[in-house]
């Protein structure tokens, strides 16, 4: 499989690094909220057996460079095209996750020719969800408390199941794992106000959609929305909390391997 390759892609005055692994088929893996594309690394090397795993990190995540502006979607999107658009390879299988599965939508209904397939993954379409909207407000809300916040993080990232069944040092361990920066701060102000319903009818390419049915964070109705709003797109549940590739690692690289094959 070889080792990782670092790179890195200039967008306007944001730098925009990206890790690459494995050969094959390029297989894009776009994080969502929180410090960027580490999210990846219980599946990344998987992935890489059969794939040229790409990981970039995007403005708002840890090693992502700007000028610490405002995001938007179209922001977000523009640099994903641009990673790929770096990698010179044409079109390539996507794969998002929670804000990065609604990047990752905006991407392939505005540059349809660079997405091969699409696979959102405990995404959202936008605004409607009275409970996610207050979970985005009181996550945003504790970023003053930075051992609340990582706490709270870690309990709208996993599920009760998975929380029970890796006992109290690992939780100890997740606890703190979640920090509060502005960039964080960035990512929720975000995923508050962004609403990209109207462009998921343009998605041309096949699209698996994948809901996590016990996200605590953003409920798998969202997700399911998500499938109804792509034309053609194949919807499939697995049961986890909104951090899927972490908590069932091996059904996710295989429901995923096996659409984009």
């Amino acid at each position: 499989m070889g080792e990782a390759e670092m790179r890195e892609v200039a967008v306007g005055d944001a730098r925009v690094p990206y890790r690459v692994l494995g050969a094959g088929r390029p297989l894009v893996l776009v994080h969502g909220g929180g410090a960027g594309a580490r999210a990846w690394d219980g599946v990344a090397e998987a992935f890489a057996t059969t794939n040229l795993v790409v990981l970039p990190n995007l403005s708002g995540s840890d090693p992502a460079r700007d000028d610490g502006g405002e995001l938007t979607v179209e922001l977000l999107a523009e640099q994903l095209a641009a990673v790929v658009a770096d990698l010179g390879v044409g079109q390539v299988d996507l794969v998002g996750h929670s804000l990065g599965a609604v990047v990752s939508a905006v991407l392939a209904a505005l540059r349809p020719e660079l997405v091969r397939t699409l696979v959102p993954v405990a995404g959202f379409a936008g605004p409607g969800d009275e409970y996610l909207r207050n979970s985005l407000t009181v996550w945003r809300d504790l970023l003053g408390d930075p051992d609340t916040f990582a706490r709270y993080s870690m309990l709208l990232a996993f599920s009760r199941t998975h929380l029970r069944s890796i006992g109290h040092v690992a939780v100890e361990e997740l606890a703190v794992r979640f920090q509060s920066t502005p960039d964080r701060r960035r990512q929720i102000e975000l995923a508050l106000r962004l609403d990209i319903r109207a462009l998921l009818p343009r998605v041309q390419a096949p699209t698996l959609v994948i809901g996590a049915a016990q996200d605590g964070f953003l409920p798998v109705e969202n997700a399911r929305e998500l499938a109804a709003a792509i034309p053609g797109a194949v919807y499939e549940e697995i049961d986890t909390g909104h951090v899927v590739m972490v908590e069932r690692p091996r059904e996710f690289v295989k429901l995923v391997s096996d659409f984009i094959a």
